[in-house]
This record gives C-alpha cells, structure tokens and sequence, in this order.
C-alpha cells in the first residue's frame, strides 16, 4: 500500500545514549512493516558524535575537559565527521524507506546522496520562512549561509546518515538558539576554513525553537510530498495507535 504520510515525533530533549536507543526501535518497526516512515525531532544536551569518516584529531577539546563539563563522545555509524550537538539545535532523524514513493526516485530506490539533497531543501526552505538565505555548496554536504562580501559563507546546518537495508536513521542538525562557543571543541564536520552561526544570530527576528520544529516538520511533508501526522509517543508510535493529523 503506498504510503502518504509521515509519523512525527516530538521527544524534547533526550541524552544522545537514549536518542541511539529510540532510533534503533522505529528503525526495526520500520524495516518489519509495522510503522511507516517516521520522523523523530529532539534537542540533545551537549554531546560531540563521530561519523565514520571522522578524524579523533578533529576533537580539539581534551578528554578531561569534555569530562568535566558533563559532554560524551559516541562513535556512530552515520556518515560525515565529527559534530556538536546541544540545546537549542534542533536534531531530526527521518526514518525513511528509501524504496518507498519519494520525489526523484528513478529506480527501485532513492540513492542517498539524493536523500540527503531532500533534507538540504527542507533546511534551506525552513532558513527561508525566517528571511535567512541559505544554499548548498558543492563537496560540502549540508547548509550554508550566502557569502556576503569579504565574510564567507557559515554553515547553519549539518547531514550525516546511515542506511541499513533501505532505511535511513540519523539526520541532521540546524542552530536554532545553539551555544556556538561549544563548536570550539572540536573542528565541525571537519572542515576548518569556515565557521558555524545560527539562525538567532542570523535571523532578523530570533526564532523560537519550537515554532522551527513546526517549520522544520511543515517543510519536510512539502519536500517529500507527504502529510505530516503527529503521535503523542513512542509507545503510540509503535503500537500503530491512530494519531490526529497536523
């Protein structure tokens, strides 16, 4: 049967261990057919990850200092480099069949690289409803602010995701209100030439971070042309109870 929706879960702000925990559940719901494509949108509290591709060198903060702040450090298996995540960053995690009816697809299934171009529209479109121009740049996977005369472009956004079996888990992150002095911990995503802002900082009128989840969710349904539906829970998630519809 095809699919026209996509669950939505907000779960606030959840420890990174109990985020991996959650993601795990859906994506096996996902791949035995007893939920459809979900996504799950959440705040982290400070916590560095480390992609497959990532550099240990690229963490410039030492163990004792990361220790004695309360951060973690999770190796994971999404692609990309190392990343923050902390409060006022609203993190996304779109389980996703790639197989099923998605915008682009040419073949039994969306490669994801063009998954990951998806989540950069939805991203860049959410940047637009705050007046905040936002662009891909080539070989510099996620989203990115317009170079304005002699100040390059600064990266408002980050993609990093894994596929197992034809299902997508991790996702990405956009500054909202993030604490951008926390980024000096490490080199973001690996690249050292430019630097991280946030749409408070950008924005003419600092957004609240949950009317960019709303956007953030509102976006995503118009980029892969699908209605949005909200659950109240994970237990009602995968018991398949009825949610109302947004």
């Amino acid at each position: 049967m095809k699919a026209v929706h996509v669950n939505l879960l907000w779960l606030g702000r959840v420890a990174y261990s109990e985020g991996l925990e959650i993601q795990r559940q859906v994506v096996a719901a996902r791949k035995a057919g007893s939920v459809g494509d979900t996504m799950l949108l959440l705040e982290h509290p400070p916590v560095l990850t480390l992609g497959r591709n990532a550099k240990r060198g690229h963490v410039l903060a030492s163990e004792e200092l990361l220790a004695s702040k309360g951060v973690e450090l999770h190796e994971i298996n999404r692609g990309g480099d190392v990343t923050y995540h902390g409060p006022g960053q609203l993190v996304g995690y779109p389980i996703v069949d790639l197989r099923g009816d998605l915008p682009g697809k040419k073949g039994p299934h969306l490669g994801p690289v063009d998954f990951v171009r998806l989540l950069e529209e939805v991203l860049i479109r959410v940047c637009g409803e705050y007046r905040v121009m936002a662009q891909r740049i080539k070989g510099r996977t996620g989203v990115w602010t317009i170079a304005n005369g002699q100040i390059p472009e600064k990266k408002l956004g980050a993609i990093g995701v894994h596929v197992s079996q034809g299902v997508t888990s991790h996702g990405f992150a956009l500054n909202v209100t993030t604490d951008l002095r926390d980024f000096a911990w490490i080199v973001p995503c690996g690249i050292a030439d430019r630097v991280v802002t946030s749409l408070e900082l950008e924005a003419e009128v600092p957004p609240a971070l949950e009317h960019v989840r709303d956007a953030t969710a509102r976006n995503f349904g118009r980029v892969f042309a699908r209605q949005m539906v909200a659950c109240e829970s994970l237990a009602q998630l995968l018991r398949g109870a009825n949610p109302d519809v947004l």
